[in-house]
């Protein structure tokens, strides 16, 4: 044998020798970070968490790579055509490596042609990689020669434990389809607004064309190009037999057309209620287990996550608190005070803070730029996109164009009326709606859960109640007369409107909202017990400080606890803490938890019933909301209470039918930012317009069946025995709803250990008997600003 053949066989033994020893040490995974058989067994690809309506409709979702996965079965056959013609015709018969298009690979780079030899089995293969290692295909031609070795010996072996149909599926399940889409049923539910299922040949054509490249062949992006390659799929199909020249035809005449909606986190329907979902789920995740003792996480693992939210109520409460803040802020912004700005005259403060937590201000001091540049910077005009209220329907289209200086636009994004409402079932505690404020792509903070305003006169039911309790009935007449505290030295001279005199039963004065009357009922009642029974009884978790004024709504609540406090209500005196996760799922859909409400009895339903006839008149005739009925024309059982806070600072409405309590807070972030009238900024004016125009578009859906007729139910123990009542109410217009009174009518809660600190050092200097110090004034809880 000539030394040369010699040379050549030892050459081309020693390289099959080391390829060959190459597999080994990658199969037994004694080199590279080859899977296990049980990953291979059991693959997971990372999915996204769904958030799930109480329809199956999908709200949003929680994801590194958005993610859907199918079952074979409900993927449509031109689906799995398309793919099989134009990736890997010989996919049935070959066992993950097709030989004729691996031996082909030699020939056409010979004659200078790229060809892919990858079958679906393989590409399955490096797309399980990348999901559990991160791993990218590798650009080095040595690295991208191992990793095609991992690919072959993967593809095996996914040969060896799945069926066909287990491959593609899977296949499907992992592939990309741009705009960070990942897996068939996510495609086509992004591009088609369909699921995969019901896909039709062009369709299905278009989504397999975009694997060849997901940026290129974005018919979004470039129509025309994709669809010049979906027309090549569609011939791949004609040619390998799948359809018919005649349904080709067809399918390529077709144009593209689009049903994009890419969910994300800023759009779509409740984006308030998912961020605060989300909080939750990710202290759940921390909480629970897998079975290997790995936390949940709610980025990759899928989870299903099955919500109370009724996506039309949903729809209808947006649209209700979009409807009446676009009208409202045309009143807002044309305050003398806001229009030209001179409101923040004393609060430039404010406007430093804001600029420093600004993204344009770090972004400058990162650059390293001189304080004196940044002040110059944010004092010129500039270009940007701010929000404008211009549709109450089409969010997108509230977003324009201008020129202002950054610190103009400051002052004009925080002078954007905020709101906050939730709609939910008073018996189930199911919450129906959840919406944190205007739009979510530019005010981030939740006003349901996360946000705490004093709540003004819609506490007032919490001491009336209370009243009730102790014996008072509905006529129980009261004088509406001054009320002084002694030990307090406070002393309540009038109403907010200037009214005082005369009597009034106790279900007028309510009707009215008359602050002289509460502060008659927490004296005689006393402080310490309205607020222990509104803190130990009631639940309340937000600080309620017993002193008188309290009875005027100065405690700081969510809306959130305000609701779950009013179930008692409707709900016979029980109270229902509201619940919105039915259930959480993984990804194979086993139940890993189901979630019941919360309840607790109060008070009795005779109690409880009284209070309700005695908020309906809340919006009786001559009750503070009585433009429920003759304005916005809302008929039936309806009870509430409307709530406005000092200086007209805070408006709100809660009121609730048989069938469904909801209510509505509105105001701006910043206290010092409110409404010069009464008229304009009390929570008849702010709030209730908001529930009314949601329950405009409830009653009008019967399929959610709420009945505008229905009644609430007499408690069978009074149900022969329950008198009528008088409000003793002397005909005239609507009332006024009653603010709490200005800030300076109260004892500021902060100088209380600041005197304390002071008398004491004063007792030590004199080193004389302590002396009593002096009863503060009624308290009003410091205000918060953000």
């Amino acid at each position: 044998m000539k030394k040369s053949v010699k040379i050549l066989w030892i050459t081309v033994l020693g390289v099959m020798g080391i390829f060959i020893l190459m597999l080994l040490l990658i199969n037994f995974r004694i080199i590279g970070n080859m899977p296990s058989m049980e990953t291979l067994e059991n693959p997971r690809a990372a999915l996204a968490s769904e958030v799930i309506a109480e329809d199956g409709t999908i709200l949003g979702k929680y994801y590194q790579v958005d993610r859907s996965s199918s079952d074979y079965n409900e993927i449509s056959k031109n689906v799995i055509n398309a793919l099989i013609a134009t990736e890997d015709v010989r996919f049935y018969d070959h066992s993950g490596i097709d030989p004729y298009g691996t031996m082909a690979i030699p020939f056409y780079l010979a004659i200078g042609k790229k060809r892919g030899s990858s079958t679906i089995t393989q590409q399955l293969a490096l797309n399980l990689q990348a999901d559990n290692n991160g791993t990218l295909r590798a650009s080095n031609i040595i690295k991208r020669g191992f990793q095609k070795m991992q690919e072959w010996l993967i593809a095996i072996k996914l040969e060896r434990n799945f069926t066909k149909q287990e491959i593609v599926t899977l296949y499907l399940n992992t592939v990309p389809f741009g705009d960070n889409v990942y897996g068939i049923e996510n495609g086509a539910r992004t591009f088609f607004s369909k699921d995969a299922g019901h896909l039709s040949i062009e369709e299905a054509a278009t989504l397999i064309a975009m694997l060849k490249g997901t940026n290129l062949y974005n018919p979004r992006r470039n129509p025309v190009i994709a669809r010049d390659r979906r027309n090549t799929v569609i011939e791949l199909m004609q040619k390998n037999n799948f359809i018919t020249e005649a349904e080709a035809n067809a399918a390529k005449s077709n144009p593209i057309v689009l049903r994009y909606n890419k969910i994300d986190h800023n759009k779509g329907l409740a984006p308030y209620f998912r961020e605060v979902l989300r909080d939750e789920l990710k202290a759940w995740c921390k909480d629970h287990r897998k079975a290997d003792g790995a936390e949940y996480n709610l980025y990759r693992d899928g989870l299903k996550i099955y919500t109370t939210i009724n996506p039309r109520m949903q729809m209808y409460a947006e649209e209700a608190v979009d409807h009446h803040l676009k009208d409202l802020q045309k009143i807002f912004s044309q305050q003398s005070n806001i229009k030209s700005g001179s409101v923040w005259k004393n609060w430039q403060q404010y406007i430093d803070r804001y600029m420093k937590e600004s993204d344009r201000y770090k972004a400058m001091k990162d650059d390293e730029i001189s304080d004196e540049e940044i002040t110059k910077a944010f004092n010129t005009p500039t270009k940007m996109k701010v929000f404008s209220w211009r549709s109450y329907t089409e969010p997108d289209l509230n977003e324009i164009d201008t020129v202002m200086t950054p610190i103009d636009s400051i002052k004009y994004m925080r002078a954007i009326l905020q709101a906050g409402f939730m709609a939910m079932n008073p018996e189930s505690g199911e919450v129906k709606a959840w919406v944190g404020g205007p739009d979510f792509r530019y005010f981030k903070n939740d006003h349901v859960m996360k946000t705490r305003r004093q709540v003004g006169s819609t506490f007032k039911p919490f001491l009336y109640c209370f009243a009730i309790m102790n014996g008072m009935s509905p006529n129980t007449v009261l004088p509406n007369e001054p009320v002084t505290f002694p030990k307090e030295h406070w002393t309540l001279t009038h109403n907010s409107e200037g009214g005082v005199g005369g009597s009034i039963t106790m279900a007028g004065a309510l009707a009215q909202s008359l602050n002289l009357v509460s502060a008659y009922l927490i004296k005689q009642l006393g402080a310490r017990a309205v607020a222990d029974f509104a803190k130990n009884k009631i639940g309340f978790t937000s600080d309620i400080p017993p002193y008188p004024s309290i009875c005027l709504g100065t405690p700081e609540i969510s809306l959130y606890e305000m609701l779950r406090a009013y179930t008692m209500f409707p709900a016979r005196g029980i109270i229902s803490k509201p619940i919105y996760i039915i259930r959480i799922e993984d990804r194979n859909g086993n139940i890993l938890q189901t979630f019941a409400p919360e309840k607790k009895e109060v008070i009795n339903e005779t109690e409880s019933y009284t209070m309700v006839k005695m908020m309906q008149g809340v919006t009786g005739p001559h009750g503070t909301a009585a433009r429920l009925r003759f304005r916005y024309n809302i008929t039936g059982e309806v009870a509430g209470k409307t709530g406005t806070t000092n200086d007209n600072t805070d408006g709100w409405f809660l009121g609730y039918t048989p069938q469904l309590l909801a209510g509505a807070w509105v105001g701006c972030e910043n206290n010092f930012l409110h409404f010069a009238t009464t008229g304009n900024g009390q929570g008849a004016a702010t709030g209730l317009p908001i529930w009314a125009y949601f329950f405009q578009k409830v009653y009008a859906d019967k399929s959610l069946k709420i009945d505008e007729k229905a009644s609430f139910a007499i408690p069978a123990s009074i149900e022969n025995g329950y008198a009528p009542f008088q409000d003793n109410i002397p005909p005239a217009a609507e009332a006024t709803d009653q603010g709490n009174g200005s800030a300076d009518e109260y004892y500021d809660v902060n100088k209380l250990e600041e005197e304390a600190n002071k008398e004491m050092k004063e007792k030590e200097k004199e080193k004389a008997p302590a002396q009593p110090a002096q009863t503060p004034k009624a308290v009003l809880p410091p205000k918060k600003d953000n």
